[in-house]
């Protein structure tokens, strides 16, 4: 009885034992985690702090254009679609952002492409007047000294591009006006196929540059403008860089070995970009950064939007915001499984691996359909940041993703203009 006794008590003081040396280790290692994980946070703060961070592509002007939108107010996506503003752009420390004038394609005629073009100078007036309204906080950059030189002012760069080509209408000419209006990069082409090239997304029509579109890149490279070949077709961007003598971008576009889609680069295509010395910007719509789970209800209530409004470019300002209602109530119906900041920043993992980290760069697309699942709008960004520390980023290599790579490229695109 006694050493049965005996024996259970010693079980006992053994197993109390192990637990609390458990539960010792257990916090321990927890304790350790959270400890890592905020002298990772903290370091995370203070390289996005002190980089000169730029966003490359983001559609904000169509919100400054066509509705009464307070940029200086905070927004949100479920009131009014919004993903920038500038109380968010201060929060995610952004300093520079490229606005994109963007116009869907419409008819390729003499009426259709005049259209463009007073859209354009439309949506770029609507620019200046959110310039001349906030001048304390905001500022038109077009050199790539400027991003610095804004940014130690603490105010925002804002940088200027144009999203598709259609408004050059046939006449490379054009470039010069828009040149002076800030433009300082060019998406050849958008979804649909126009007179400069053929996109990514539509059939074969012109092989790639068309005669008249070689005339284009050739005039950007004289003033002094990016040729930007995200949306380009694969033709398109090898012709592009057979007759670029300047550095080139892709200025919201991802990897397709990561992402299998039209709109994205090959690893021969990245390759072919670092020998350019060119940079591809890292995209946060969630189909380009993974392919997106089988939805086929959304799928065809998108297809019967898109059937009921037709041409874009034909519309209305009234059809336009009728079909954008219901396109984002499609959304909120059947909401897509966002991609996450991690995934993204795999694409940038695979860029540095094949091309280098000279050559990578962030344009998020937001209120153009970009956003991460824990990147949602301006205001996150630094979760970007903090990703890039996880993974052993460096300091430097950081701000070189950030901002260094693409105002590296808008240098040398400024030394190479006649």
């Amino acid at each position: 009885m006694h050493s049965g006794k005996f024996s259970r008590n010693s079980a006992i003081k053994i197993y109390t034992m192990r637990f609390l040396f458990i539960s010792v280790l257990v916090t321990a290692i927890l304790t350790g985690c959270a400890d890592r994980e905020s002298g990772l946070a903290g370091k995370a703060a203070r390289i996005h702090s002190s980089a000169f961070t730029v966003d490359s592509h983001t559609d904000t002007p169509i919100l400054l254009a066509r509705y009464q939108f307070d940029f200086s107010q905070q927004h949100n996506e479920m009131n009014d679609r919004s993903k920038v503003d500038l109380p968010r752009m201060k929060e995610g420390e952004l300093d520079g952002i490229y606005f994109a004038v963007y116009l869907g394609q419409g008819p390729r005629t003499p009426e259709g492409n005049l259209k463009a073009r007073e859209e354009a100078l439309l949506i770029l007036d609507s620019i200046d007047a959110n310039l001349a309204r906030y001048p304390d906080d905001l500022e038109l950059a077009t050199k790539a000294s400027d991003l610095k030189r804004i940014a130690r002012k603490g105010k925002h760069a804002i940088y200027l591009g144009m999203e598709n080509g259609y408004p050059l209408g046939n006449d490379p000419d054009l470039l010069d006006e828009f040149y002076k209006r800030g433009i300082r990069y060019v998406t050849l082409v958008h979804s649909y196929n126009n007179d400069i090239c053929d996109s990514s997304t539509d059939t074969l029509e012109h092989g790639g540059l068309s005669p008249f579109g070689e005339q284009v890149v050739a005039r950007m490279n004289d003033l002094g403008i990016m040729v930007d070949l995200s949306h380009a077709s694969d033709d398109t961007f090898y012709d592009v860089m057979e007759l670029s003598r300047a550095p080139v971008i892709a200025s919201h576009s991802c990897a397709r070995s990561l992402c299998d889609h039209p709109r994205n680069l090959s690893d021969d295509m990245l390759l072919k970009l670092k020998e350019n010395g060119g940079v591809i910007q890292l995209c946060f719509v969630d189909e380009y950064v993974k392919t997106p789970e089988p939805n086929p209800l959304r799928d065809s209530a998108r297809n019967a939007v898109r059937e009921k409004y037709g041409d874009f470019g034909e519309l209305t300002d009234e059809e336009r915001e009728a079909f954008l209602e219901e396109w984002f109530g499609l959304e909120r119906e059947y909401p897509v499984k966002l991609p996450t900041v991690s995934e993204a920043v795999d694409h940038i993992d695979h860029i540095v691996e094949v091309a280098g980290i000279d050559h990578v760069g962030i344009g998020t697309d937001f209120d153009g359909g970009g956003a991460l699942a824990d990147c949602y709008d301006v205001s996150e960004l630094g979760n970007i940041t903090l990703e890039l520390v996880r993974r052993g980023y460096s300091a430097r290599e950081i701000k070189k993703i950030w901002g260094g790579n693409l105002t590296r490229v808008l240098r040398e695109v400024e030394q190479a203009a006649l």
